[in-house]
This record gives structure tokens, sequence and C-alpha cells, in this order.
């Protein structure tokens, strides 16, 4: 039988004297960037992100679970165990690796693209994509699971409105954003792969 993993036994993705690095950028809107997904917690970023590479012929990686695989901890034990601080400092390395491996598509947390290094590394390595909800739509989502530790204080409907006061001013600086509205995932999917060919398909603006 396996010991449990002591919160103080980091690996090297959460060791705390190891600052996430800077990557390099590529080119921009080169299809050779991974597509990563920003958005709160419920705009179905896991569920959207699998079918999207699937369609696109690429790998799909959530950014929490390579955070949980390399803790040996869920993240709401992170977060108990640790703290917040801890569990950001972790993900914000997590991401750096991820994409510094290649192409994929990337679903990130709802706090992720807050930290001011990871957008720099995902406007390095990244095409970023919104999936933007209503608060009655990620109130609905959220509520069919119970392992949101930011929800788990308090009334989760004015959390959940607090972040998106707070978040959402900076989501909009995502490359595209795409409406996470109610009915099939498929089409969803559709309108990002949509709004991905023709962000391609426009020269980037000198400014």
């Amino acid at each position: 039988m396996t010991e449990p993993r002591s919160p103080a036994e980091h690996t090297p993705d959460l060791a705390p004297e190891a600052p996430a690095p800077a990557l390099t950028p590529l080119p921009a809107r080169s299809v050779e960037r991974s597509i990563v997904l920003v958005g709160l917690m419920g705009a179905g970023k896991t569920t959207v992100g699998r079918r999207l590479a699937q369609r696109l012929g690429l790998d799909f990686v959530d950014a929490d679970v390579e955070i949980e695989r390399a803790a040996g901890e869920t993240i709401p034990e992170i977060f108990e165990r640790r703290g917040e601080a801890a569990f950001r400092e972790g993900e914000r390395r997590v991401i750096a690796r991820l994409l510094d491996e290649g192409p994929k598509v990337l679903a990130t947390g709802g706090g992720a693209f807050m930290d001011a290094t990871t957008r720099q590394n995902i406007t390095a390595r990244g095409t970023s994509i919104w999936l933007r909800a209503d608060l009655d739509v990620l109130m609905r989502r959220v509520s069919r699971r119970n392992n949101r530790p930011l929800l788990k204080q308090g009334d989760p409907r004015a959390t959940m409105e607090r972040l998106i006061n707070e978040r959402y001013p900076v989501y909009a600086g995502a490359d595209i954003t795409v409406e996470s509205i109610e009915g099939p995932h498929e089409t969803v999917v559709d309108d990002v792969i949509a709004h991905l060919n023709t962000y391609r398909q426009t020269p980037e603006q000198n400014t």
C-alpha cells in the first residue's frame, strides 16, 4: 500500500523554490500554439476541450488534473493543507511546463488566467479562448459537483457573482471569446472552431 504524500513533500512542479519560467514566444496565430481554454468554473472548459481536441486531432490536457498528479493531492486538499497561494504557484509552473511541451488543447482552472505570469506564457505559446457563460448557467452547472473549494464557504451564488465581477474584465483579454450556452456541447465546439479558423486567417494587426 502506498503511503500518503506529506504536504511538505513537493514534486518539482510544486516545489516552492522553483519559479515558473518565462517561455519564448511562438509566431502569432501559429498552428503550433496550444489552444488554451479559460473561464470560470462551470464554463465547460473540460467538456468542450475534450470534444475540441478530438475534432482537431490534438491531445487534451486538463491543467487541474496535472496539478493533482504533480502534488499527489486533490485540489481541495491542496487548498486545505497548503493554502491558495501555494496552489497558484504550483498551477503557474504546471501550466508553463504544459505549454512548453507542444501544441494541445489545454483547459485551465478558473483562476489561472488571472495570474500575470501565466497570462504572459499563454500569450507566448497559446491561443487563448474564453468560454463565457452567464451567472445562471454557471450556477446550474457547478451545482452538479461538490469539489469547488472557492464555493464551499458562504453563499455560492454571491461568490460566483463576485468572481464574475473580478475575473470577466481579465478574461476579456483572451484572443477569442465564445459564448458557452446551454444546449449540446457540440454547438459550442462548432463555435470555437469557427472563431479559431477566422482568427488564424486574419492578419495580425501591428499596434
